[in-house]
């Protein structure tokens, strides 16, 4: 079974009597329905509904909250969730050290069953756990690269920037990281309002081409005119963000859609539940 060993991640700690309410009222997880032993995706959204920091989140016993984020991040993800906090009876803290392994295959299971091992939500039940302790297994980082983006599953820093997504973009709404039942959050009104007007239009696909992927962050084009932004890649294979009607346009009228000169195909995630729109956009609208 394969693991690796995730060295540009960090953990943060909320915790006390008010731990729950506060992370409840300000991130998009609904944490009603996180259960123990489950890490959920989740963010930290702006007033206007896009994605400042992203995570994901686990319960580390009683009154007590595992944030995992991009290391590179965490100073400022502390920083905001201090703003927040006012006289809620909580404490926040990085770790100084923070372990995270991943192992993935089907019915993946690491040793541990208490609080330090979590199975990843946003792949299918059992298929990823994570592990927060430090392990002797050996780390192919390449092989999770690949497996993350046969998934579907997109992050920031490598398939997005932050500041610049908002929820549905990234398929938080798909993957658990959304609660559309809970009540108010940072940004919650936007996002409200995106979900039940059906209005997302840019969304995580799965490219594929016939030869090497350019770069992360290469345009995505139809003659010339982009339709989304190419992420993480892994030979012929990656993820992109992309305007699914546009898309849909192009794949109406016959047109190649281009990554530099690479001619690409585009296919939703297995799992997701929303699909090409029926009436894509005109050319002129494009």
């Amino acid at each position: 079974m394969p693991f690796a060993q995730l060295k540009d991640r960090a953990l943060i700690s909320v915790s006390g009597p008010d731990a729950e309410h506060f992370l409840q009222n300000i991130l998009t997880t609904d944490l009603d329905i996180l259960a123990p032993g489950e890490a959920k995706p989740g963010a930290l959204l702006t007033p206007q509904g896009k994605i400042l920091f992203d995570l994901l989140i686990s319960r580390d016993g009683e009154n007590a909250f595992r944030l995992e984020c991009r290391a590179d991040i965490a100073d400022d993800f502390v920083r905001r969730l201090t703003l927040y906090k006012l006289r809620a009876k909580v404490e926040i803290a990085k770790a100084d050290q923070a372990f995270v392994t991943v192992a993935w295959g089907h019915e993946s299971t690491l040793s541990q069953s208490d609080s330090t091992t979590a199975a990843d939500t946003r792949f299918p039940k059992g298929a990823v756990t994570r592990s927060y302790g430090e392990t002797d297994e050996r780390s192919d980082l390449a092989a999770w690269q690949a497996f993350r983006i046969a998934g579907g599953i997109a992050e920031s820093g490598s398939d997005y920037q932050l500041g610049d997504a908002f929820p549905h973009d990234v398929l938080l709404d798909e993957t658990g990281g959304v609660g559309f039942k809970k009540g108010c959050y940072v940004g919650q009104e936007v996002v409200s309002r995106m979900q039940h007007r059906g209005t997302a239009r840019r969304r995580v696909l799965i490219v594929s081409a016939d030869r090497p992927l350019p770069a992360p962050g290469t345009e995505l084009t139809v003659a010339g005119r982009p339709v989304g932004t190419l992420g993480s890649t892994v030979g012929t294979t990656g993820l992109a963000i992309a305007r699914i009607d546009r898309i849909k346009a192009a794949l109406d009228a016959g047109q190649p859609i281009m990554a530099a000169d690479a001619t690409v195909s585009l296919a939703i995630p297995a799992w997701a539940k929303f699909a090409f729109p029926q009436e894509a956009v005109s050319a002129e609208e494009a």
